[in-house]
């Protein structure tokens, strides 16, 4: 294959939605939209054991905004990569199981984990 005749295009959110008739979907009544969900097959609501399995997201976002601080002292603050930082606020990626209970622990005292974290600096 000739990678030279490969045109790649990324829509953008608003291109993806062009096609919809957003005027008749404002004339429908809120039972109407969910009854026309329900009958979509690739809309269907999660089963119980599916439910079960989803982990509420960490907003990383929230937290650091919650003390006050940039992206630059959050990540020296708590030894993070700036850039996966900036990932997870940007959704490009989740933080694993070991980062999120970080990030608990975070939210919920930050003093304990700078203390924590300052007996073990990270070389410069």
């Amino acid at each position: 294959m000739n990678k030279k005749n490969i045109t790649r295009v990324k829509a953008t959110a608003a291109e993806r939605f062009n096609d919809a008739d957003w005027a008749a979907f404002d004339t429908l009544s809120d039972e109407e939209v969910v009854a026309q969900a329900k009958n979509d097959p690739d809309a269907q609501p999660s089963s119980a054991a599916e439910l079960q399995q989803f982990q509420r997201a960490v907003n990383v976002k929230t937290i650091r905004k919650q003390l006050a601080m940039t992206q630059e002292e959050f990540a020296h603050a708590f030894q993070l990569s700036l850039a996966t930082l900036r990932d997870w606020e940007q959704a490009r990626t989740q933080p694993d199981q070991a980062a999120r209970t970080l990030l608990k622990i975070i939210a919920h005292n930050p003093d304990l984990v700078r203390e924590a974290l300052s007996q073990y600096p990270l070389a410069d």
